[in-house]
């Protein structure tokens, strides 16, 4: 378990984050959320409207071609 302090960074409490539990993209958008004494800090998610038109926004996939069936021959397990 890593032990960090909490500061003062302008009007806002800050905590620093061990670079062992960091994440490695500095740009991540962070949620945190507070339940009792436990505070939670866990990377943004958008909504599944914007996954929904991300999904939307990607290329359509060619036809795919009609195939022949394969010969499967019978195996004999005995």
């Amino acid at each position: 378990m890593h032990h960090t302090k909490a500061f003062r960074s302008g009007n806002s409490q800050a905590v620093r984050i061990p670079a062992e539990l960091a994440y490695a993209d500095m740009t991540t958008d962070l949620c945190v959320t507070r339940m009792g004494d436990v505070i939670t800090i866990f990377p943004a998610r958008g909504s599944l409207k914007d996954d929904v038109a991300a999904l939307r926004a990607m290329p359509k996939p060619p036809r795919a071609e009609a195939r022949e069936p394969i010969e499967v021959p019978d195996r004999d397990w005995d």
